[in-house]
Formats: C-alpha cells, sequence, structure tokens
C-alpha cells in the first residue's frame, strides 16, 4: 500500500475504529459497511501490517487517576536537535506526549501531568537540562479527542 492510497473501506474502518476500537470488533465494522468480518480483518491486518494502524491507544482521564495537573510546555530546540531533543523528553517521568513540529521557533510541544506543581516544575527543570529552552507553559482544563470525519466519504456525513 503507498502512501495515500486508501480506499473507501479503509476509510470507514478508521473511522469507525476511532470512535472507540477496544469496543469495535470486526464483525461489527463489518455490519456497518455491508461486508464480511474475515473482509474486514484481513483489511486491518494490511492497515496494520503498513504502519497506518500504528496502534490502539487507551485514553485515561488522569484527573481520576490521582494526576489533576495537566500542562502543554511548550519549548524551543535548534533544528539539528530537534528530533533527537524531542525523542529524549518523551524519556522524563511525568510526560504523556511530545509533538515536534516543523517550522517556528516553538518547535516542540511536550504535555505532561502531575500529582502538584513541584511535579510540574521537575518535568520543566528536567526539559531545560535536556537543552531545551521552555517558550511557554499552559495549564490545560481537559482535552478531547474526536474521530477524523474526513475518512467518510461526503455522501456518508
Amino acid at each position: 500500500m503507498k502512501k495515500g492510497e486508501l480506499d473507501s473501506v479503509d476509510r470507514h474502518i478508521l473511522y469507525y475504529l476511532q470512535q472507540d476500537a477496544r469496543s469495535t470488533s470486526s464483525t461489527d465494522i463489518a455490519e456497518k459497511l455491508g461486508l464480511s468480518s474475515s473482509t474486514v480483518r484481513t483489511r486491518l491486518n494490511k492497515l496494520e501490517e503498513t504502519g497506518v494502524i500504528r496502534g490502539y491507544h487507551i485514553d485515561i482521564d488522569y484527573d481520576l487517576a490521582g494526576y489533576p495537573l495537566y500542562t502543554k510546555i511548550i519549548c524551543t530546540a535548534s533544528v539539528p536537535e530537534r528530533g533527537d531533543l524531542a525523542n529524549e523528553a518523551r524519556g522524563i517521568r511525568g510526560v504523556t506526549a511530545v509533538r515536534e513540529i516543523m517550522t517556528g521557533e516553538r518547535n516542540v510541544y511536550v504535555n505532561a501531568i502531575g500529582k502538584d506543581h513541584d511535579d510540574l516544575n521537575r518535568i520543566s527543570t528536567e526539559l531545560d537540562a535536556l537543552g531545551l529552552t521552555i517558550v511557554d507553559e499552559q495549564l490545560i482544563r481537559d482535552e478531547y479527542a474526536c474521530p477524523y470525519h474526513g475518512f467518510l466519504d461526503d455522501k456518508d456525513c
């Protein structure tokens, strides 16, 4: 499968998985699409093998899990070091995601959680020690994920 070569069936499978991958079976998807479950399983395997589906991830309410502080730390890294520093930041306790931005001064975004402000200060200090310059920190109230509706054909919306 070449980059960007998803047909309507593949896009629909991805759409339904984004809604709730844990409780959506190939049989459920097959019924919605009017296909056999073995066809959907074959498509799923191909999407996984080609790397289109990189994994099935859990959505955690960190506040309920005892980590009430959720922050986005916006950093700057030199372009030659950006990838390595972003990767190293993933190893800091409390970091839940790192996003590498291609342009601009604000080119590494770090999501982190903590039990208190001391946790967040420690994370910021460790990011600084790696060589990332912190430009801004935003305390997040909540974040909501949703499926990408572009996987559906216009006629399906």
